[in-house]
């Protein structure tokens, strides 16, 4: 790994953990053990290291969920998937919460120009799921179907931040699943029957 991208790799762990603000050069530099004008010969702008970031974000996602579908050929499977990585990152989103809605909340408070972009990484799994719902013969509705996927994977990242209750986190996760179950019994069949 270069140095540009130790550097995006540090500033993506740090603005997570940390927060965008609080994250300073001096922490991105320390992180990955460069002198802070080797920095700014990567970096002129925090700004720029989270454009980098963020597209890395982007990049990381699409190739995770390209991988999924390469894993199965079932889109409900691949739903499942994405409804339980609340329990997949439990450690991380316990300790940071998510790291999607992390970032773009603390843009949006920020007034920060960079999180339209950012909302790019919702974009992308909203577009995912969408097109599951529309292989799973749920064409009507798609959109509104991934739309609440991503709520239910919000508020469960939220809440589990809040109060660490693994627990929870499985029963949401289970209910969840069992909401796919019954929402896909009653989907139109190929003749338009239910």
């Amino acid at each position: 790994m270069g140095t540009r991208e130790q550097i995006v790799d540090a500033a993506n762990r740090l603005f997570y953990q940390q927060g965008f603000e609080p994250t300073s050069f001096a922490a991105i530099a320390e992180a990955v053990g460069i002198s802070r004008g080797n920095f700014y010969y990567h970096f002129k702008t925090k700004d720029e290291i989270l454009e980098a970031v963020i597209e890395t974000r982007l990049a990381s996602t699409r190739k995770m969920l390209a991988e999924w579908a390469g894993d199965s050929a079932d889109p409900l499977a691949r739903v499942r998937r994405f409804v339980e990585i609340v329990i997949t990152n439990r450690g991380d989103i316990e300790s940071y919460g998510c790291p999607v809605g992390t970032l773009t909340n603390e843009l949006a408070k920020l007034g920060h120009p960079s999180r339209a972009h950012a909302v790019g990484v919702f974009e992308v799994f909203r577009s995912w799921l969408r097109e599951q719902f529309e292989e799973l013969g749920l064409d009507t509705g798609a959109d509104d179907l991934a739309m609440h996927v991503l709520a239910f994977s919000q508020g469960v990242a939220a809440l589990s931040n809040a109060f660490h209750d693994s627990d929870f986190v499985h029963r949401e996760v289970d209910r969840i699943n069992a909401w796919l179950t019954e929402r896909l019994a009653f989907r139109p069949s190929a003749d338009g029957a239910r």
